[in-house]
C-alpha cells in the first residue's frame, strides 16, 4: 500500500491531481484508513492506464466511462477494445503529423548549415528535391506531403 505522496512521487504528478481523479471516481475501490487514502498495486495499475489515456489526449470524462465499463466486467470487452483502438489510431496519426515537422526541422537545420558554408542558398536551391542527399531528400519530400 502506498501513501498519495508516494503516488505523486511515482508518477511526478501533484498530490491534488490524485485527489482530482479519486473525486472523479477513477479510483472506485480506493481503501481509506481513518480517511487517508491508501494506494494498491490496483490503484497504481489504474493510474498507469490514466496517465496513458490523458497523455493520448483522451478527457477525464472518457477515462472515467472506461473505469465504468471495467468494473462492469468482461461484457464490455469489446466497448474497451474499441476505445483503445480509437485512441491507437488518434495517437498514431498524431505521431505521423509531429513526425512530419520534425522532417521539415531536420531538412532546415541541414539547409541553414549548407548555406552558412557556401555564403548563399543558390547551390541548395539548385539541389531541392531530386537532387538532395538521400536522407534529407526523404525528410523534405516526408514533410511536404
Amino acid at each position: 500500500m502506498y501513501m498519495i505522496g508516494q503516488v505523486a512521487e511515482m508518477f511526478d504528478l501533484p498530490i491534488s491531481t490524485l485527489r482530482y481523479y479519486d473525486k472523479q471516481g477513477l479510483f472506485p475501490n480506493m481503501e481509506r484508513v481513518s480517511g487517508i487514502r491508501r494506494f494498491s498495486d490496483q490503484e497504481i495499475e489504474a493510474l498507469r492506464v490514466i496517465e496513458c489515456l490523458k497523455k493520448a489526449g483522451m478527457e477525464i470524462k472518457d477515462i472515467r466511462q472506461f473505469m465504468d465499463w471495467c468494473a462492469e466486467g468482461p461484457t464490455t470487452y469489446p466497448q474497451r477494445k474499441a476505445m483503445f483502438e480509437e485512441r491507437k489510431a488518434h495517437m498514431e496519426a498524431e505521431i505521423a503529423h509531429m513526425n512530419r515537422a520534425l522532417d521539415m526541422l531536420k531538412f532546415k537545420c541541414w539547409y541553414y548549415e549548407q548555406a552558412i558554408q557556401d555564403g548563399s542558398e543558390d547551390r541548395l536551391k539548385a539541389l531541392i528535391p531530386d537532387r538532395l542527399p538521400e536522407g534529407i531528400r526523404k525528410a523534405y519530400e516526408n514533410a511536404h506531403r
